[in-house]
């Protein structure tokens, strides 16, 4: 195996096989997949132009029985902290996302043992008359399958349901690895990667706009990263062509481990969290392995600080993710992560690292309020 030849079939828009991509990822110099990432973004995309969203990250509930060892932010329903956000506080976050020139809600929570179907229901219903204007994205896969539990309801019957209340979208949060030898160690409650890729083809199929995740640094080997994007691609071509929608973006971020029982082990001193190098590299990947079958890869500034971020538009990413005005479930992780960032200095470091800022809704269209 060479890597040149490799990386040469994927800018050419062939896929590449999971043993060429472990190949490269181990072995190809990061420069060299820089340059083949790049190559492919300014195919896929407008090489001039980095896109951003204003939006804000709702987290209405951090009640959660699935007890992920890399979370921090979950609590039993009899913790003094645990709380389920009212139609009042939801209103003020909202109102302030719109002052701001925000499109979009993502909101998502824990997996609440009592919240059931109709209370989900009662809040889209709610949130489309009040707030017709703003895009409702909300509810990652592993919720909707909570949902299903609860209700006794298969995915697609839960999802209709939703839809019918005003839901526009799904995140892509929930991911984290979809290869399920890693699930079982850090997440064995969660759903599983199968069930995760069931729930976003459902989507798929009922025309829900979509993304796809990767945490990267739970300790993880070479061939676990590789299975993820497989398993990604292998769902987006399956999507693309059974319903002509898929996936819309991609993101990757690694863990934040500091604060989580995950990162108190002691077994897991040194093993866990990912470089700038092992990020970009990561990233890099990303956009080589899952050519040609994705348009967006996304930075992540939140996780990985805003000059990294700008060093990812040279590694694959075109865009630059959005506001979040609040973050609540990955910071509670770690003193480190940044929580919000306003729309001038994300205008501004887009600016300096060399593109056109230019301000997007969910499916990448061009906002009718364009900041740029």
């Amino acid at each position: 195996m060479h890597y040149p030849d490799i990386l040469n079939k994927a800018v050419n828009d062939q896929e590449i096989s999971f043993d060429e991509g472990v190949y490269l990822y181990k072995e190809a110099p990061l420069e060299a997949l820089q340059e083949a990432a790049n190559q492919i973004r300014i195919k896929k995309t407008n090489p001039s132009e980095v896109t951003y969203l204003i939006d804000r990250n709702i987290n209405y509930t951090n009640v959660c029985i699935t007890n992920c060892k890399f979370c921090n932010f979950y609590r039993t329903g009899d913790h003094e902290g645990a709380y389920v956000l009212s139609k009042d506080i939801l209103r003020q976050k909202i109102e302030e996302t719109i002052a701001v020139g925000g499109t979009r809600i993502l909101m998502q929570g824990g997996h609440h043992p009592d919240l059931k179907l109709d209370w989900y229901l009662d809040i889209l219903s709610w949130l489309r008359k009040e707030f017709p204007s703003i895009e409702l994205d909300c509810f990652s896969p592993s919720e909707i399958d909570n949902l299903c539990v609860l209700e006794n309801q298969d995915a697609e019957t839960i999802l209709k349901a939703l839809i019918g209340a005003g839901l526009q979208g799904l995140p892509g949060g929930g991911a984290e690895l979809l290869d399920d030898e890693i699930r079982q160690k850090v997440s064995p409650k969660k759903i599983s990667g199968p069930r995760w890729l069931e729930i976003m083809e459902i989507a798929h199929k009922l025309g829900l706009k979509t993304s796809s995740s990767m945490v990267i640094g739970f300790g993880e080997k070479v061939e676990n990263r590789i299975k993820h994007f497989q398993l990604l691609r292998d769902q987006q071509k399956e999507s693309l062509k059974k319903y002509n929608n898929a996936f819309i973006a991609f993101i990757a971020w690694p863990l934040q481990y500091e604060l989580t029982p995950l990162g108190k082990q002691s077994q897991n001193e040194g093993k866990l969290g990912a470089t700038k190098e092992d990020y970009l590299r990561n990233l890099a990947m990303a956009r080589i392995f899952l050519n040609p079958y994705y348009t967006n890869i996304q930075a992540s500034w939140p996780t990985m600080g805003f000059k990294v971020a700008q060093e990812a538009l040279s590694y694959g990413a075109n865009d630059f993710g959005s506001t979040m005005l609040e973050e609540n479930v990955v910071s509670q992780a770690s003193t480190k992560t940044h929580k919000y960032i306003l729309v001038d200095d994300i205008c501004k470091l887009i600016t300096e690292a060399g593109y056109t800022p230019i301000q997007r809704v969910t499916d990448y269209s061009k906002a009718q309020s364009s900041h740029s």
